[in-house]
């Protein structure tokens, strides 16, 4: 893979986490899901499923296995055709990016930092090579908000994506299973993890991968940096300063 700036990959290795928790934080909040359950979906999860994959179309669900990356078929199909069944694909999308820019707004509206993470993102994901990178590059279509507060976590949870994409395709490129990558994440929680994504109940011995598994994460990290790579250097440790406060904004309890 090319080579990338080193500023940009320490970045990208930096953001990680605060991207990966803040950008995601949403998707399963009740306060999201809840209005989905309201107008007919049949289930939390399967409006997750509708909302976030929708921005792919009305395709078949092993699209969007093939894009969700870890989760199994086996648990996908069925959230994903009762979720499209209620009100179409597109639909779905629409409502569930909605829902993430009302989560991200009540918690960002005095966010001071809010314009300028947008506009540092949008010059990442605006610039971003989507080869390869299906769910990003749908998420990247979809209308953004316009107010500062629900733009800005709307394109946390883009970056997030992007991210998420790039690490699909590096876990596929080193050789790895969806399932064998998940129970070699230190981040993740193992057999957990797996059981909540839909694997089991036989668990493969992951113990001799786990060189391949640090191989994968960098390469994400390396096509991340790729992306980030974009802005300058005093932009970058701009963009790392404000992804840390939207971070701690977003983790306080609301109303406080």
């Amino acid at each position: 893979m090319t080579d990338v700036r080193s500023h940009a990959l320490a970045a990208a290795s930096r953001i990680a986490t605060p991207v990966g928790a803040s950008g995601g934080a949403f998707m399963l909040d009740p306060e999201v899901l809840g209005p989905g359950k309201d107008v007919g979906y049949p289930g939390g999860f399967s409006f997750y499923a509708a909302g976030r994959g929708g921005v792919l179309g009305d395709v078949d669900a092993g699209v969007v296995v093939s894009a969700f990356g870890f989760f199994a078929e086996t648990l996908v199909r069925p959230l994903w055709e009762s979720g499209i069944a209620v009100e179409g694909a597109r639909a779905a999308a629409d409502r569930y990016t909605a829902g993430a820019a009302s989560w991200g707004r009540r918690r960002l509206t005095d966010f001071r930092g809010a314009e300028r993470l947008v506009e540092l993102t949008e010059k990442i994901v605006d610039g971003a090579d989507t080869t390869g990178l299906t769910l990003f590059a749908g998420w990247r279509a979809q209308r953004r908000p316009d107010d500062a507060a629900g733009r800005c976590y709307v394109l946390l949870h883009v970056l997030r994506e992007l991210r998420g994409s790039a690490h699909v395709a590096s876990v596929a490129a080193a050789g790895l299973t969806p399932l064998q990558a998940i129970l070699l994440n230190p981040s993740a929680r193992g057999v957990d993890q797996a059981k909540f994504f839909g694997w089991g109940p036989e668990f493969p011995d992951v113990s001799q991968q786990e060189s391949l598994f640090r191989r994968a994460e960098d390469d994400t990290n390396r096509i991340s940096a790729r992306t980030i790579a974009t802005l300058s250097d005093a932009e970058i440790d701009e963009l790392v300063e404000q992804v840390d406060a939207a971070a701690t904004a977003l983790a306080r309890p609301v109303g406080d």
